[in-house]
C-alpha cells in the first residue's frame, strides 16, 4: 500500500553556472537534466528568472524554455517564474504565446512579483522605481484576459500569438501575498519554500481557505518547492550540499557568484550567525541517500498536503546532479509501491 497520495514530482532549474564553467556549459547541463527528467517521469520542468547573478544563467527565461522544449518531446516546460514587474504584460503574453504555439500543451507561465535582482539591476531593466507593486494584480489579470479571450474577441491591443491560447498561469510566492491573490483569481499556487520556508504552512492554509473556483481551476492546487540533494550515501550528499550552502553565504554577503565547489567542512567558511541564517533559509532541504529522501518526501506530503512537489538541486558536478535527480525520482516512486 502506498504511503502517500499520488503526488507528481517536478523540477526547478536555475541553470547554475559552476566555478570554472560558462553559461553555455550551464545550458548544456540543463538540457541533459531535462532530457533525463523527461525519461524518468518528472511532471514539469521550470526555469527561474534572475538578473546580475553570475552563478545563474536563466535570465532570458523564455529563450531557455524554447531551447529545452525544442530538444525534448513531451516534458512540460515553464517559468518558475517570470518576474512580471520587470516586463510589460504584452511582451510576456507574446513570448509565451509563441512558445505555446510552437509546443502546444507543454508550456506553463509561472509569475512572480519580486524583482529577481538588486535596485541597480532593476534600473538597468528600465523598471520604474516609483511604480507600485500593486500593479501586479492588474498585470496578471491583463494576461488572463488575453489568454482566456473568446475566438471572436478583437481587443484594441492583442498579443500575436497569445490571444485565446488558454496558457496555464501559476502564481509563485514566498509570503502570503501571492497565496491570497491566487485564491482570489482561482489560480494554482506554488510556494518557494526552497529558500523562504517560514510562511509555508500559513500560506497554504490561506490559499486553500480563501480559494474561489474559476473557469481555469475548480479546486485549489498547491505546489511546494524544496531542495533535494541525494547521493549514494548521506556523507556524499552532505558534501554536495555544501555548494548550495556556500552560494547562500556569498549571496548574503552581497557577493553572488558562480556555484562553488563542495568542501569537506563548512566550519571555517561561515560565522555562527551566517550558519544560523543559511540553515534557516535552507531548512526545507532533504539531503541524504535514497531512503532518507523517501522518508523526507513522505513527511513533506503528509504535513503540507501538497498537490505537487517541485525539486531544486544546486549541485556542482554535472553527473552528481543527474544522479541526485534520478535518486529523488526513485525515492518518490517507491512511495507509490
Amino acid at each position: 500500500m502506498s504511503e502517500t497520495r499520488n503526488v507528481p514530482l517536478s523540477v526547478l532549474d536555475l541553470a547554475p553556472v559552476p566555478q570554472g564553467a560558462t553559461a553555455r556549459d550551464a545550458f548544456h547541463a540543463s538540457l541533459a537534466l531535462a532530457r533525463q527528467c523527461e525519461k524518468l517521469g518528472y511532471n514539469r520542468y521550470w526555469l527561474a528568472e534572475h538578473h546580475n547573478m553570475t552563478g545563474i544563467a536563466s535570465a532570458a527565461t523564455s529563450v531557455l524554455i524554447g531551447y529545452l522544449a525544442a530538444n525534448t518531446q513531451t516534458l512540460r516546460l515553464g517559468s518558475g517564474g517570470v518576474m512580471l514587474p520587470n516586463h510589460a504584460p504584452l511582451v510576456i503574453a507574446e513570448q509565451f504565446g509563441t512558445l505555446a504555439s510552437l509546443y502546444p500543451d507543454r508550456i506553463d507561465l509561472g509569475l512572480g512579483r519580486a524583482p529577481g535582482s538588486d535596485q541597480r539591476t532593476m534600473m538597468a531593466l528600465r523598471r520604474h522605481m516609483s511604480s507600485h507593486v500593486d500593479n501586479f494584480p492588474g498585470d496578471v489579470q491583463e494576461l488572463l484576459n488575453w489568454f482566456d479571450a473568446e475566438d471572436d474577441a478583437r481587443p484594441a491591443v492583442q498579443p500575436v500569438p497569445g490571444l485565446g491560447l488558454k496558457i496555464p498561469v501559476w502564481l509563485l510566492g514566498s509570503s502570503l501575498y501571492s497565496a491570497q491573490l491566487s485564491a482570489q483569481l482561482g489560480l494554482p499556487f506554488a510556494f518557494a519554500s526552497h529558500f523562504a520556508p517560514d510562511m509555508l504552512l500559513q500560506a497554504l492554509h490561506l490559499y486553500r481557505e480563501n480559494f474561489k473556483p474559476s473557469a481555469r481551476l475548480q479546486k485549489p492546487h498547491a505546489m511546494v518547492c524544496i531542495n533535494i540533494v541525494a547521493a549514494d550515501s548521506e556523507r556524499d550528499a552532505r558534501f554536495l550540499f555544501t555548494s548550495m550552502q556556500q552560494q547562500f553565504i556569498n549571496l548574503r554577503r552581497g557577493r553572488p557568484g558562480p556555484l562553488p565547489a563542495p568542501v569537506e567542512n563548512m566550519d571555517s567558511l561561515w560565522s555562527p550567525s551566517e550558519q544560523y541564517g543559511v540553515q534557516q533559509a535552507l531548512s526545507m532541504s532533504i539531503v541524504g541517500d535514497k531512503e532518507k529522501v523517501r522518508h523526507g518526501l513522505a513527511a513533506l506530503i503528509r504535513e503540507t498536503q501538497a498537490d505537487e512537489v517541485m525539486v531544486n538541486g544546486q549541485i556542482f558536478d554535472r553527473e552528481a546532479r543527474l544522479h541526485s535527480f534520478s535518486l529523488a525520482m526513485e525515492a518518490h516512486q517507491s512511495l507509490q509501491d
